[in-house]
């Protein structure tokens, strides 16, 4: 029995995951109305942790994280040197 309650839990994360990276715009609509729901419930800790993390990097929905961080270009072409 709690083999199929671990099997039931991990396949629930792996549905939210792939939604997430598949659909981040709806995620984030969904998200926020599960949020919005659990705070008028008087549910602070379940709204807080339901809140959809607002986009910092590219904004343009693509599902990348906000704790990337840009990349430095080196435009700099450095010859080799053989010794």
């Amino acid at each position: 029995m709690i083999e199929y309650l671990i099997i039931a839990v991990l396949v629930i994360w792996s549905a939210l995951v792939v939604f997430k990276k598949v659909f981040p715009k709806t995620s984030n609509a969904t998200f926020a109305a599960l949020s919005a729901f659990c705070e008028r419930q008087g549910w602070q800790s379940a709204a807080k942790w339901l809140k959809p993390k607002m986009s910092v990097g590219c904004a343009g929905g693509c599902g990348c994280s906000t704790e990337d961080k840009p990349m430095m270009k080196s435009n700099e072409v450095k010859p080799v040197k053989w010794h």
